[in-house]
């Protein structure tokens, strides 16, 4: 398995995990575990801001990286 199709799936994985916190939040009707899903959400958020950071610098400096 190569670099890039970890870090795909990384952020694959960190995507999921994003939607389902927003998914709870929505659900929920407890506004304290509401505010902590959120808050894991946005951290989250950041995960993945990195992760893609990291894919596209990556992409960018290997280009074999390119092919598929």
């Amino acid at each position: 398995m190569t670099v890039q199709t970890q870090l795909q799936q990384a952020i694959a994985s960190a995507q999921a995990v994003q939607s389902s916190l927003i998914q709870f939040s929505l659900e929920t009707e407890n506004e304290q575990a509401k505010q902590l899903f959120q808050n894991l959400a946005e951290q989250q958020k950041n995960i993945l801001t990195l992760l893609e950071g990291r894919y596209h610098q990556i992409l960018q400096e290997e280009p074999q990286f390119f092919q598929t």
